[in-house]
């Protein structure tokens, strides 16, 4: 008796991304998505199947991104109102005075350490995320703390003649 087991296709863990450097050339490869800014280094899988290390300092930023097409930048770079999405709203100025807005995780830890990982206003384009290591950025300035639930005024004392059916 033979059974036939399909072997399920194990999820790729490289994402496609963009690397742009700071002297205005860029690279399209695949990166893991998890552990960017640990090391000095990225080590790139080219389009073209190629390994490549990539020096951090030299990096700009990271575009993680739906497709390989020319404009892997975000159409807005800031949000025209506050945003939905939950986590801390954030300006990144990098040291050419380029600003980036997006939203990243309500946990400084991994951003003093490694770089900002954002995800920018443009929802629908294609870039998803955006890492900017911390060599890139000249300043991180937190704008507002997004989706968390507001306290709501409990023990407030019940006013003469008001109801207690809520209570």
């Amino acid at each position: 008796m033979t059974i036939n087991v399909k072997n399920r296709a194990s999820a790729s863990t490289h994402k496609k991304v963009v690397v742009t450097f700071w002297e205005g050339s860029a690279i399209r490869g695949y990166l893991p998505a998890c552990g960017l800014g640990l090391t000095s280094t990225l080590d790139l899988l080219t389009a073209d199947g190629a390994h490549r290390a990539l020096e951090l300092e030299k990096v700009r930023c990271v575009y993680f991104v739906r497709e390989f097409s020319e404009k892997y930048e975000p159409e807005r770079k800031s949000f025209l109102s506050r945003p939905k999405l939950e986590g801390l709203w954030v300006r990144v100025r990098l040291p050419d005075g380029d600003a980036l807005e997006g939203i990243i995780a309500n946990d400084l830890r991994d951003m003093l350490e490694n770089g900002v990982q954002i995800t920018p206003p443009d929802l629908h384009g294609n870039a998803l995320r955006i890492f900017i290591p911390r060599t890139s950025c000249a300043e991180v300035k937190v704008l507002g703390v997004v989706g968390l639930a507001r306290r709501t005024g409990r023990g407030t004392p019940v006013l003469a003649g008001q109801s207690k059916l809520f209570e």
